[in-house]
């Protein structure tokens, strides 16, 4: 599956048991306020459990092709789990891992998943070939 729109994501995203993943997003934007696109990295790293529920093997990959023509290469590349160029690449998987695993363990209230759609549509208009969302 590819997403083609922010509203897609919206409701992938809707489907998904979806506290964990603000959480996240939200310590990723505590942490780091300028880097939207690792903030969004945090909010959708889970989604491929949707795609295909029941195979966990290869989940992260799904999610990552998934998101790459809608919300670029970098956001992919974190959600994959994959190192990037050097130099702060590395520092960003570890703040993702790091958010993730915080996520899970800490509850507090991470506002709603609409609080997120302009920052989606955001990364998702630096990232069209046009700079233009649907």
């Amino acid at each position: 599956m590819e997403l083609r729109s922010v509203d897609e994501l919206m409701d992938l995203l809707y489907a998904c048991p979806h506290q964990h993943a603000l959480r996240t997003a939200a310590l990723l934007r505590r942490s780091r306020p300028a880097d939207k696109e690792l903030q969004v990295a945090g909010l959708v790293h889970d989604i491929g459990r949707m795609l295909r529920p029941g195979d966990e093997a290869g989940q992260v990959v799904r999610a990552a092709e998934a998101v790459r023509p809608l919300l670029g290469e970098r956001v992919s590349r974190l959600v994959r789990h994959q190192r990037g160029p050097a130099g702060r690449a590395d520092d960003d998987l570890v703040r993702l891992r790091q958010a993730d695993e915080e996520g899970r363990s800490v509850g507090f209230d991470a506002g709603i998943l609409e609080d997120w759609r302009t920052v989606l549509e955001l990364v998702a208009a630096r990232n069209s070939p046009l700079g233009a969302v649907d």
